[in-house]
């Protein structure tokens, strides 16, 4: 069984993180560019948003008794199976993944121009999985 209130407070925490994103990414790409703080707060608040995701997810699927996932994107493909994510979502939360891993181990150079686009269009994503999620458990 998943705990709603659980849910809900992961919930409350991604939208606080989308909330700093969108106050420290400034007005536009020339003052993003022009600021390390800015870059590394919206990432480290990206890396956190979509971290609180992927606890609701591994909660839903342990709740639920769908078994043990190998891997983060995986947990994303489980709950597109089991009917609580469009096939659009699951996509684009595993390539939010891959990105929080970008930014957690520094596998390389974070193209800056590419973050404040994440920052500007792609975090709705995360309110997207959150929206899908809300509604398939009536939350």
């Amino acid at each position: 069984m998943i705990d709603r209130e659980l849910i809900i407070s992961k919930a409350n925490r991604i939208h606080h993180h989308l909330q700093q994103i969108r106050r420290k990414r400034g007005a536009d790409l020339a003052e993003f560019l022009a600021s390390e703080d800015r870059q590394q707060l919206v990432a480290f608040n990206i890396q956190l948003a979509v971290q609180n995701c992927t606890d609701i997810a591994a909660h839903i699927i342990a709740g639920q008794g769908w078994g043990v996932s190998g891997s983060i994107n995986e947990m994303f493909y489980t709950l597109e199976e089991k009917g609580c994510l469009s096939h659009e979502t699951t996509e684009k939360m595993v390539a939010a993944v891959g990105f929080r891993n970008l930014v957690v181990h520094e596998y390389g150079k974070i193209d800056n121009k590419r973050l404040f686009e994440i920052a500007s269009k792609d975090i709705d994503d995360l309110t997207a999985f959150l929206r899908e999620i809300f509604k398939h458990f009536q939350i």
